[in-house]
């Protein structure tokens, strides 16, 4: 996984898998994360997401417990300068929102936490149609100039607000959103396809979905019958359906042709969309799934193109 993308619009070239660090304090400890992380870097990977909200949902957390481990890790094993790291402002209910105010405070925090003086990709983690896009945007454009954040970047948005924000951000000279993290995989096609996909290509704006895995589905681990023995096990039970396992059973027999995992061909179909996906891995046999990097054919892509289609 030594090979390198470059994000559209920016000096950064990260590998073709970003691994998410949702799991980080929730069900990965320290320990874990630890392992998860070195076992991608050695792997060749070198971008890591995460956000303030992560994992505030886990009781006894109060939220920033991912980017506390990340900082941690990347203390201890001194290669903060060979990452790239995205985290996000805006949804966690401390620091919710993105005004002015709200954004340089949540910054300096996330700053804290990741224990560095710069965040390479900060996220708007969701639209915030109270606050005017310029004053979002403005601030970014200071955040760049004061060498905090590299580039800025959108989550969550819908299509009319991107090009809303390109527009501000042209006409006044300020920096703009140069990647999106929307919902997109295999079983989640219809939003992003339909509404999102053609329209970001033209706006110059880099595609980086979450979910690649359909909350880890799509991985083969969940099997009709089979009690899978996850925290997330409930949030993939909404795939667990005909569709689902129809597209599964297109991925796996796939995966056996090329020699290679589920995860590794459910993440390849989205770069052959013109994705960069984000994954994640509790323990290092996941990470060794998921930085597999194969190619698809034309006719892989179709055969998953027809079975996991939507009316």
């Amino acid at each position: 996984m030594n090979s390198r993308i470059e994000i559209k619009g920016t000096n950064l070239s990260v590998s073709p898998l970003c691994l998410g660090g949702n799991v980080f304090g929730w069900s990965a400890d320290q320990d874990q994360s630890f392992a998860v992380l070195d076992a991608y870097v050695e792997a060749g990977g070198n971008f890591i997401d995460t956000a303030d909200v992560y994992s505030s949902w886990k009781e006894g957390n109060q939220g920033g417990e991912s980017e506390t481990i990340i900082g941690n890790w990347m203390k201890s094993r001194g290669n903060r300068d060979q990452l790239v790291i995205a985290t996000k402002v805006g949804m966690w209910e401390k620091q919710k929102g993105l005004s002015a105010e709200n954004i340089k405070s949540a910054l300096e925090g996330s700053l804290k936490r990741l224990q560095t003086d710069h965040i390479d990709l900060y996220y708007s983690h969701e639209d915030d149609s109270a606050i005017p896009l310029y004053e979002t945007l403005g601030t970014y454009t200071e955040l760049k100039k004061a060498g905090k954040i590299q580039h800025a970047a959108a989550s969550n948005y819908s299509l009319a607000r991107l090009r809303e924000a390109a527009h501000i951000s042209e006409s006044h000279g300020y920096t703009k959103y140069v990647a999106v993290q929307n919902k997109y995989n295999l079983l989640d096609r219809s939003d992003f396809e339909k509404e999102i996909a053609g329209g970001v290509e033209g706006l110059g704006i880099h595609s980086i979905p979450y979910y690649g895995l359909a909350r880890g589905f799509l991985s083969g681990k969940y099997q009709p019958g089979i009690t899978v023995d996850s925290m997330r096990a409930g949030g993939a039970a909404e795939y667990q359906n005909e569709r689902g396992w129809q597209t599964l059973k297109a991925v796996e027999d796939i995966a056996k042709e090329l020699g290679t995992t589920p995860s590794a061909i459910s993440l390849a179909w989205l770069r052959f969309k013109g994705s960069l996906p984000i994954a994640s891995a509790r323990t290092v046999e996941q990470v060794r799934e998921i930085v597999q990097i194969v190619h698809l054919s034309p006719t892989q892509v179709e055969t998953l193109d027809l079975v996991s289609a939507t009316a």
